[in-house]
């Protein structure tokens, strides 16, 4: 009886303590619950309208680099080459000798022309006295006039045996001057695979070397059929050489990136498309003046063309998804919501759009990453114009 009493002055004594610790338990479940219903502010982003300006958009088409002029040199003759008398990239003028191959046997050839040429002359000399002598004798009727006959026969004879004989000394001439080869027009040098020594002959594969004239280059580029008829619609003219003739003029991008400094212009294109690559080839000629061009090198034909009144939307404003772009357009309540564009064209920082938004609308510039339908933003307001200073098209 005893126990039992004093169990219960125990529990008299706990229970404001037990009760206190209750009131603390049930208050911090009631602060967690309040956190758990806590929404935070809205995340503030930049907004900007998007207005109708007009811009200038590039098609670009792979191009390789030509000089106006690429002669191969190759040997008319054969021989050992005697000697080199120009370096790899280096400049000729037309003219100036190049190579020169043994010549010793062809003099010889030479002389040899030249004194049969020497011998047949004599022999129509020979023959022309024998019908000298037989004329006045044939006119006494002294001889009977068939000996005249042989003899002009002979003489006839003679005259063809001394034209064959000039004709292979000229050629034996043409021969001893094709053992120096010089340059036939102006130009840079291309590699020379030939050492000094080497047996070269009219039936090398490969040439002597290769001269290009770099004052102007070509480049040559191919468009395919979808391009081509885009070219065709769009530019002024009836025919396609009116058309060539109206397009503007036309910038190189090099192998770096960087714009070649001079302009250039579309001259031609070719006859027919490519059965295998569908595509058809077009010709712009380039000023290159300070050489910096060579046969041989790379870029892209960019050629201009000029929008109206398009919209411009920065790049850094939209979003892929399944190959079609997208912006964040805030609606009302600062909502968003995102909207598909319809690209027309593009310039390195901006797309340029005719459908999906309207002039005067704004969409979120940065922080797309963070956004989804319907989210609510705190808009921070920027200067379209401020956008382009800072980004131009």
């Amino acid at each position: 009886m005893e126990s039992l009493l004093l169990k219960a002055r125990l529990y008299r004594q706990a229970w404001p303590v037990i009760a206190v610790i209750a009131a603390v338990t049930l208050s911090g479940c009631e602060s967690s619950t309040a956190g758990n219903n806590f929404t935070p502010p809205p995340q503030e982003l930049p907004v900007l309208p998007v207005n109708n300006t007009s811009a200038t958009t590039f098609q670009e088409f792979s191009a390789t680099i030509e000089g106006t002029v690429n002669v191969e040199l190759r040997p008319q003759v054969d021989g050992y080459l005697e000697k080199i008398f120009v370096d790899e990239g280096a400049f000729v003028s037309k003219g100036q000798p190049l190579f020169k191959i043994n010549d010793r046997s062809y003099n010889e050839t030479v002389n040899n022309a030249s004194a049969n040429v020497q011998a047949a002359k004599a022999n129509v000399e020979k023959a022309a006295i024998e019908v000298n002598r037989l004329t006045p004798l044939v006119q006494n009727n002294v001889i009977s006039d068939v000996q005249l006959k042989a003899a002009q026969a002979a003489y006839d004879a003679a005259k063809a045996s001394l034209q064959q004989a000039q004709a292979s000394g000229n050629s034996a001439g043409i021969n001893l001057g094709y053992t120096l080869i010089t340059a036939p027009v102006s130009g840079y040098i291309g590699r020379i695979p030939f050492k000094t020594g080497s047996l070269v002959g009219r039936g090398e594969a490969l040439p002597l070397t290769v001269i290009s004239e770099i004052k102007n280059v070509y480049a040559y580029f191919s468009m395919s059929e979808s391009d081509f008829l885009q070219f065709t619609n769009q530019s002024a003219g009836k025919t396609v050489a009116e058309k060539i003739k109206s397009l503007p003029p036309v910038e190189l991008q090099l192998a770096d990136k960087s714009i070649y400094a001079e302009k250039g212009k579309i001259e031609l294109m070719e006859g027919q498309f490519d059965k295998n690559m569908g595509t058809i080839t077009f010709r712009a000629v380039f000023p290159n003046e300070a050489g910096i061009l060579r046969s041989g090198n790379t870029g892209k034909v960019r050629i201009p063309h000029n929008s109206g009144a398009v919209l411009a939307v920065p790049q850094q404003a939209t979003y892929e998804l399944q190959d079609k772009v997208y912006v964040f357009a805030l609606a009302d309540s600062n909502k968003v919501t995102s909207k598909l564009i319809h690209i027309t064209g593009r310039t390195e920082t901006y797309y340029l759009v005719d459908k999906g938004i309207t002039p005067g609308e704004k969409i979120v510039f940065t922080g797309l990453d963070r956004l989804r339908d319907g989210v609510v933003i705190k808009p921070q307001e920027l200067s379209a114009d401020s956008v382009l200073k800072a980004m131009p098209l």
